[in-house]
């Protein structure tokens, strides 16, 4: 299996980059494939107004390393982890920003379309975030907001590692060892039991069968 981890702290050396590290070594531990993705190396614009700059066949026009980073790192890929810093109790600039350059390939406009939909459905997700505040909620946005993708993308949100820091790599520091809990999410990503139940889900009177 393969998962896409995007880096998406302006800093390369900061705290939720050190969270990326492990979980991409502890995929790679575990037998899989991972990718860390530099949100700021692939970014170079917000999304715009698809239908003032979109080319006349449908193509995005932004130039930079998005379209590449979209369609060779994270449509192949079984799972994406993000990992951001908390900026003012939502997710970077960048992790957002990421979000929504999708659109421009999901819209009904872009010609491949229908195959990107098809691809972007099924993975499974993960979300590595660090902070200085230590407040029980102040992540709450962030975690919505992917269980909000996860369940429009029908992926399943496996779950979160935060740790706590504030200059870079003091995250190391938190004593309940954050870093080592990001390599350890990592070794059981794809196989860690996870359900999102809907009123008509089947199942059965048990959870460990």
């Amino acid at each position: 299996m393969k998962a896409m981890v995007l880096s998406s702290s302006p800093r390369r050396d900061g705290n939720s980059a050190a969270l990326a590290r492990a979980f991409a070594e502890g995929l790679r531990d575990a037998g899989h494939e991972s990718e860390i993705v530099v949100a700021n190396d692939i970014l170079g614009s917000f999304l715009k107004d698809c239908r003032s700059c979109r080319r006349p066949d449908g193509s995005c026009a932004i130039e930079d390393g998005f379209s590449s980073a979209f369609f060779e790192s994270l449509l192949p890929a079984q799972g994406f982890v993000a990992a951001s810093p908390i900026y003012w109790y939502g997710m970077s600039a960048q992790l957002k920003a990421f979000f929504d350059r999708m659109f421009c390939y999901v819209a009904a406009s872009h010609p491949s379309s229908p195959s990107v939909v098809a691809r972007m459905q099924g993975k499974r997700i993960g979300l590595l975030l660090s902070s200085e505040e230590t407040y029980p909620t102040v992540s709450a946005g962030i975690v919505q907001q992917i269980q909000e993708y996860s369940r429009y993308t029908r992926s399943t949100f496996v779950g979160t590692v935060h740790g706590y820091g504030n200059s870079r790599g003091e995250i190391a520091r938190d004593p309940r060892d954050p870093v080592a809990r990001a390599y350890d999410f990592a070794r059981s990503f794809f196989t860690a039991h996870a359900t999102d139940y809907q009123i008509d889900t089947p199942r059965s009177g048990r959870v460990w069968g």
